[in-house]
């Protein structure tokens, strides 16, 4: 990659998926003049690669990738169906099974080059290249199961590539997940296995649609056979921000990751914690997210060699969504940049953080998880 700070794999083929207009299953009514447009607007990748262009501008290089090869899919996902979400968009997509999940006919290409960007974002990574990999990844991943798509997400991209990093040679992955929605596929596709853990901080959601959607995200999914314990379910309360997401790492994310002492951590980097996100509730700015790369880095060093990868998951306002997505990156890379007429802030700064909530949420966690993690209760 050369002498970068950021590495930014990308495929313009990621803009051309598009869901229909009337997400929430409001498709067309006559109540409404307008149709609600779907959260998923190309828009939101366009501005988080315009935004890293005009910031850093040559210290990142600009890599396009090869779609994902349907072998590295298929380690995680069913073939019947990848041969089925080939076939719904070559038919010209529409919503899955009434879900608000939707695409088009670009659809199965988009998602096969989104997986494209995690696996050569994972190759910089264990190649030891200099740079932050990161991938730009569109549609996002971590909703989709083995066997469906589910929550605008077709292939799960964080699941390709740590099974890419384990067929490579790497004994245990982990993933992050802090997209503000539990990584619910994620934790399907490795729910038996030890080899990858997951911790996932996500709002208090639950499941959004009991029979596609089963998984609730609590912190009782822990795993099942030889994966038990290494699901770590962090339920969020509304209005957690910068302050609470930082002690979510200190007090439990960076204790049980290396306590397992992965050979690299892929990070499912969604923004849509941000304080104006239309699927969202909590209020994390840009300088929280600046502090989320930062301990993302950190904790790379301290267990993984430094070997970790920076995967685009969620973040639904098109406009704070770049603002938070550079934040993490400021923070990966060690840089700060001071924006015309924004400075080092957040345009979207606009509610306070409720700290008491977020101390209960965590500590309910940990004393959950402690019987498998004692390093949370101080034990060996």
């Amino acid at each position: 990659m050369g002498d970068h700070d950021l590495a930014v794999y990308w495929h313009p083929r990621t803009f051309d998926h598009e869901p229909p207009d009337g997400a929430f299953k409001l498709p067309s009514t006559p109540l409404l003049a307008v149709d609600e447009p779907h959260p998923d607007q190309p828009a939101r990748a366009r501005n988080v690669k315009r935004i890293l262009e005009e910031t850093f501008g040559t210290d990142a290089a600009f890599e396009t990738v090869e779609a994902a090869p349907r072998a590295a899919i298929e380690r995680v996902h069913d073939p019947d169906y990848v041969s089925w979400l080939e076939g719904f968009a070559a038919a010209g997509g529409g919503y899955v099974d009434g879900t608000t999940t939707g695409g088009n006919e670009a659809t199965f290409d988009a998602a096969r080059y989104a997986a494209g960007t995690a696996l050569a974002a994972t190759d910089h990574a264990l190649e030891g290249d200099r740079g932050v990999p990161y991938a730009l990844a569109r549609p996002s991943g971590h909703h989709a199961q083995s066997d469906r798509a589910d929550g605008f997400c077709f292939l799960n991209s964080a699941a390709i590539a740590a099974a890419a990093a384990l067929a490579s040679g790497c004994d245990r992955v982990a993933i992050v997940d802090w997209d503000v929605h539990h990584g619910n596929g994620t934790q399907e596709i490795f729910y038996d296995r030890e080899d990858v853990l997951l911790v996932s901080l996500h709002n208090d959601h639950g499941a959004w649609e009991p029979t596609y959607h089963p998984q609730t995200g609590g912190v009782e999914e822990v795993g099942v056979g030889d994966g038990e314990g290494y699901t770590v379910n962090v339920p969020v309360p509304p209005g957690t921000g910068d302050r609470g997401y930082e002690r979510l790492f200190e007090a439990l994310v960076e204790p049980v990751v290396e306590a397992y002492d992965p050979d690299l951590i892929v990070y499912s980097a969604g923004q849509d914690a941000g304080p104006s996100d239309p699927l969202g509730r909590n209020v994390v700015t840009r300088a929280g997210f600046r502090t989320l790369g930062e301990r993302a880095r950190g904790l790379a060093e301290t267990t993984a060699g430094g070997r970790y990868v920076l995967l685009q998951e969620g973040g639904y306002q098109v406009s704070h969504l770049a603002f938070a997505t550079l934040g993490v990156l400021e923070g990966a890379t060690g840089r700060t940049f001071d924006l015309p007429e924004y400075g080092e802030d957040d345009p979207f700064a606009w509610l306070d953080e409720e700290v008491e909530p977020l101390e209960r949420a965590l500590e309910t966690a940990r004393e959950h998880h402690a019987a498998h993690w004692p390093t949370l209760t101080g034990g060996d």
